[in-house]
């Protein structure tokens, strides 16, 4: 949900089905292929691949990108092995603008979608209705930028 927030919040279309196994080259994501292969890497089992795999992220984007996309990546194996291990649902809001995106992923198949309950018709459509609104929120919840205040 946060990719197709910033894709929408750049202007850029993305096409989120390469996240599960879709065409990076044609994903509207710069790097795709090499950012899906440092995340399949790190969540992966095999410890040969990572280093190979920081190398040609790093070889695309730099030191700091490639440091960058290691934080978010450790941020949301956190956030899933806590969620995944407390069972936490889905809160309404996020369930509901995402409705159509964990249908179209195959996400809801994953055990841990177990445990947020499905999403009826009137959910269907309240999400619908609130997806426009997702990238305003999240441009208002970022960083916030210096004031143009000299007094402070």
């Amino acid at each position: 949900m946060l990719l197709r927030a910033g894709g929408e919040m750049a202007g850029t279309a993305v096409d989120l089905g390469a996240v599960t196994g879709g065409d990076t080259a044609n994903s509207g994501v710069p790097h795709a292929a090499e950012l899906v292969r440092f995340a399949e890497a790190i969540v992966g089992g095999d410890d040969a691949e990572i280093t190979p795999a920081r190398e040609a992220l790093r070889a695309v984007v730099g030191d700091a990108a490639m440091i960058d996309a290691a934080g978010v990546a450790g941020n949301f194996q956190r956030m899933v092995r806590i969620a995944d291990g407390t069972g936490i649902p889905l809160d309404t809001p996020v369930k509901l603008v995402s409705a159509d995106l964990r249908e179209e992923l195959g996400i809801d198949a994953f055990g841990s979608a177990s445990e947020t309950s499905p999403t009826g018709r009137f959910g269907r459509l309240a999400g619908r209705l609130m997806r426009p609104l997702v990238p305003f929120v999240a441009k208002r919840m970022g960083p916030k930028r210096p004031s143009d205040d000299s007094s402070v």
